[in-house]
Formats: C-alpha cells, structure tokens, sequence
C-alpha cells in the first residue's frame, strides 16, 4: 500500500534533517529518506566547528558571516549538550598576512556579530600563553578568538529524532531508485516501497544534481565538489585551546582538541572527480594536514601517527572560481514554478552552521504553495532533544548523574551528557547498578544504551553507534569493537 505524505525530503544530512524537523513542526505530514546513515555523508565529515568563517571575510562574503554567526549563538542555545564555546589561537606569520590584516579582520569578525555571549578578540603574547607551550620559540605574536565546537553527526541524527518526535516518518538505508511527478503531487520508489506526496525536498547534498536529473528536471546551478580531509593524532598539546594555522598557500589548517585524548587536524579542499559512496583522503591531503601543522608545533607528526582520517564531499555551488577554497559556502533554494506542477524545491550547497537557517527559509519558500505548512518560525526557540537546560550547565549536568547513578564514572557521566543531554536518564532509567544497564561493551558502553540508539536514533551496524552518534571507535580496543559487531549482527 503507498503511503502518502505532504513533504517527501530526499537526503539525510544537517539540511535534509534540518528540513524535515522544521516541517514536521509546522504541521506538515513529513518523509524522510537516507540512502545510508544519517550524517553518514558530508555532514558527519566536517571540522566540527559552530562558526561565522573568519576566512570568508577575506572573499567579501559579509552576508555568509553575518548569518553563520547569528546562527553559531542560536545553535549553542538549542543544543547546549552538543555544542560549546572554544578559544582559537591564531599565530601571527607576517609572510601570508599582516598583523594589522588580522587584527582589521577580527575586529570586523567581532562587529559583524554584533550583540554576543562569545568573548571577543584580543592579541596575545605567545611566549606568555599556555598555547604557546607546543610551538616554535619564534612564534611570539597572535590573537586569541572565539568559535564554537559541535557533534555535527549527532547534530543530524537530533534533527531526525525531533522530526520523528514531531510526527514525521525517517527511513535510512532506503535509496531513492524513481522519482515522477504523477498527478498534483510526486511518486518516489525507495528501497522496496512507494510513496507519494504534495511536495518534494532534495537535499541530496553533493548528488543534488544527479537527484535534479532523476526528477526530470535540469539542475539550476552548476555543482562543484570539494573534499575536505582530516586527519585524528595522539593530543599535540594539553590546554582547551584551538589553532588556526596560516599556510604558505593562504589556506588555513584547523588542530582542534577532540575526544580528550586527540588532536583533529583539518581541512583540505580538493576537486573532487571519484564517486561519492566511498570518500577518503589520498596521500597528498594528509601529506599536506602534517606539513601544515610541523610548520608551527615542535612535536612533528607523520602519517604514521594517524589513528583516524576521514574525508567529506562539500557541494558548493560553481560560479567559475578558480581555487577550490576560494569557491562560495553559501547557498540557493531553487523552488519550480507552479506551471511546472508539483513544488520541488532543491538546496544547493551551504554550510553546517547555517543549517537551521536554510531549512527555515527552506520551509518558507514551499509554505506558499503547501497550505498544511503553517508560518510561524520555531525552530531557533526550541531546544533540540536533551537540550533543554541552560547552555553554561553542562557541568551541573554531569554532576546530577553522577549524584543520582553514582556507579558511572565521571568520564562516562561527562560522555552521556554531551551526547544526550537531559535524554541521558532515559538511557540510565531506574538503574541502581551497572549490571542494570546490561553488558558493557567496554568505555562506558552500554547495553541499554545500544538497544537506545537503535530504537531511537535508527543506528544499524557497529559503525553507526562506534563513529556516528558516538566517536568511541577511538576508544574501544579491536576486542571490543569485534563484541559490539557480534551483538549487532545476532
């Protein structure tokens, strides 16, 4: 039997999800299809950074930051658990760019995002600064700035999870094979199934032309695929504090501190040509992530030192710009003209932070022809799922777990509450002991919490949970990663 719906969105990344919640809560009867996992694509790929783009300053793209840096304020209010404040050092290397260029360009940063609860800049002294400690003694000058950090695969799966919540169906590991318009609305054939609706979204991400074509209709823009790659070593350094390093080629490199124990160093941006089912870096990106940072810290790295990499395929839409990092982040909503027939309205490129934005204006643009939709914005008020406290309370919330399951271990309390917030005590329930919450599968996890994540978050394989909505693949030994997979598997 085809079941029918008012919104069908096609791709399961921070726009498709993002899109789907904000629908779901405006009153729309919402489909959610993923060909994979969800933020299994580009968008669980990132630098994982809440930020405006201090680098984008420099291509004029005032709007682009404006926005982001509204949002990096709306993002950490709603989702406190997944996302916090982090200090950026930037060391001054007056061969790429002036002190007075950056010291202008972060004043700019500061003013464009007018009223906020970050910090502003400030010029240090690194011989006097903790960051200073890892770096070359000749690196003396800097700035100091703030930014945010985010989970950006939990990021998505949240989305999904409060659109689900809010009424919507999700479907992963269900690829779209057929789209037609039939009649007034759309017919879809996913995995074994198919469905109808009044309109269709896609957010296919770097694919959003290739699904353009499937639907009969000629992409509005040109696409241009852009891998960043990253690259997980033991931690460099022993302070909170992140780094923007300068390169000679004017790029900037990322070392961010991550998961405790790691360094993440990243982005590249390359042209990507290969596939987009299988995306990882090549030997010339990571040889290009370690010559960036051995530029600045004494302690080099090699290739040998990495314990993960990972890359992700960014569409940014092609206006002809020669250098891949030069290229526009923002985005186009492209919605078809009601002669065409039934609305399908395409998102071309765009940026993790920006999601919330474009889903809302997103919904917007299609309100006008779904009369379901409901107008009201609501989705930079309401906290995503486990968010609902204040957003400096991270602390007190490890502290109540602790208190209330005195059997976790701080690190695991710490680890819950950065993952799920208030949604932890669902996980942990009326647990007086560890054994209540079933077999541990070694750093904390648990059974109950596994069982959580598939009912719950649509997690399948051992990869879903170890990588996606947790990073615990780079905590577990190999024993137990083969114990969770064995699980899974029966």
């Amino acid at each position: 039997m085809t079941q029918h719906f008012d919104l069908i969105v096609i791709g399961g990344g921070v726009n498709g999800a993002g899109a789907a919640r904000d629908a779901a809560g405006r009153g729309a009867r919402v489909l959610l299809l993923e060909a994979g996992d969800l933020g299994s694509g580009t968008s669980g790929k990132s630098t994982k950074l809440v930020h405006g783009g201090l680098r984008y300053l420099e291509h004029g793209e005032f709007a682009l930051v404006r926005e982001a840096l509204a949002e990096r304020e709306v993002l950490w209010r709603i989702a406190p658990h997944i996302v916090r404040p982090m200090r950026f050092v930037l060391p001054v290397n007056k061969a790429i760019r002036a002190h007075w260029k950056l010291r202008a360009g972060l004043f700019l940063y500061d003013h464009i995002a007018g009223k906020s609860s970050f910090p502003g800049a400030e010029a240090i002294r690194l011989e006097d600064h903790p960051a200073g400690d890892p770096l070359y003694a000749e690196i003396t000058g800097g700035f100091e700035y703030s930014d945010a950090w985010v989970d950006d695969a939990r990021l998505v799966v949240l989305n999904a999870v409060d659109a689900a919540r809010r009424g919507a169906m999700v479907r992963t590991r269900c690829p779209v094979t057929a789209i037609a318009r039939e009649g007034d609305g759309w017919k879809v054939i996913a995995g074994d199934e198919g469905y109808t609706a009044a309109a269709l979204v896609n957010a296919a991400g770097p694919a959003v032309d290739d699904l353009a074509w499937m639907a009969g209709t000629a992409p509005k823009y040109a696409i241009r695929r852009v891998r960043g790659s990253h690259i997980v070593v033991p931690r460099l350094f022993d302070h909170d504090f992140a780094y923007v390093f300068q390169q000679p080629d004017t790029r900037i490199c990322f070392a961010i501190p991550y998961e405790e124990h790691f360094t993440l160093i990243g982005t590249t941006d390359a042209d990507h040509k290969g596939p987009l089912d299988h995306v990882e870096p090549d030997a010339e990106e990571i040889r290009y992530l370690c010559d960036a940072v051995n530029r600045y810290f004494v302690e080099n790295i090699t290739p040998a030192d990495i314990i993960w990499s990972y890359a992700g395929v960014r569409a940014i839409v092609d206006f002809g710009t020669a250098r891949p990092e030069a290229a526009t982040r923002g985005y186009r909503l492209v919605l078809s003209a009601p002669e065409e027939g039934a609305p399908l309205l395409s998102i071309y490129g765009g940026k993790l932070t920006s999601y919330r934005h474009v889903a809302e204006e997103a919904v917007d643009l299609l309100a006008a022809r779904l009369p379901v939709l409901k107008a009201a914005h609501w989705t930079a008020d309401e906290p995503l799922p486990g968010g609902d406290f204040p957003r400096d309370a991270i602390g007190l919330l490890v502290g109540e777990l602790t208190r209330e399951y005195p059997f976790l271990a701080h690190e695991d309390a710490l680890r819950l509450a950065r993952c799920y917030g208030l949604d932890a005590v669902t996980i942990l329930g009326d647990a007086k002991a560890r054994i209540d919450l079933g077999r541990d599968f070694g750093c904390g996890l648990s059974e109950a919490e596994v069982r959580h994540l598939i009912q719950q978050e649509w997690a399948f394989t051992a990869e879903d949970v170890l990588w996606r909505r947790t990073k615990l693949g780079l905590h577990m030994s190999a024993a137990e990663m083969a114990g969770l997979r064995e699980y899974l598997g029966a």
